[in-house]
């Protein structure tokens, strides 16, 4: 569990059970698609494509790609690469607050509100939350050109990171 939250209450499970039912709902709706991300295709990629930098922060955060459900589920961690957002909870619940602002989903609406719960349980007294770290990442993804649903990082994983952040307007926190 991330240091900095309380390890008495793991929301792995419950996400796990949330995964699943996105997965399920993808399939019913005709939305599922075979696996995007494969690692050892994007780990043999320059450094500092944007595959490349997909890849080591996949291996540098111990995770393994989504390979079920939907593009947009599959797609998540290029948006935690395209934004800087960290993994932890804040991180995650900024990665949905920004997906907001890109293109409103109820999935991300309800994600980041579960989020916003488990991060109201387990944070520390002594850490801050702010909410202007999410209204900040909500107004960068209004003002990028990101739509979650259409972007094909398939077509842009040999391409500098730099470049794909400019060309979806991703401006540097």
């Amino acid at each position: 569990m991330m240091q900095s939250f309380a390890a008495s209450s793991n929301p792995a499970p419950r996400l796990q059970q949330v995964l699943d039912l996105l997965d399920r709902i993808a399939e019913a709706q005709g939305r599922d698609v075979p696996q995007i991300v494969e690692i050892a295709k994007l780990s043999v990629l320059p450094t500092g494509t944007f595959g490349r930098t997909w890849a080591d922060f996949l291996n540098e955060h111990n995770l393994k790609p989504f390979t079920t459900g939907s593009r947009r589920k599959q797609l998540h961690d290029g948006v935690h690469v395209l934004t800087g957002y960290s993994t932890d909870f804040i991180g995650e619940a900024e990665v949905q607050a920004f997906l907001l602002g890109t293109k409103f989903s109820i999935t991300n609406l309800l994600l980041g509100l579960g989020l916003l719960r488990v991060i109201h349980k387990n944070l520390n007294y002594q850490q801050k939350f702010t909410w202007d770290r999410l209204w900040q990442a909500y107004q960068r993804g209004c003002h990028s050109n990101f739509d979650p649903d259409t972007w094909q990082p398939e077509l842009l994983w040999h391409l500098p990171l730099t470049d794909i952040q400019t060309l979806f307007a991703i401006v540097k926190n």
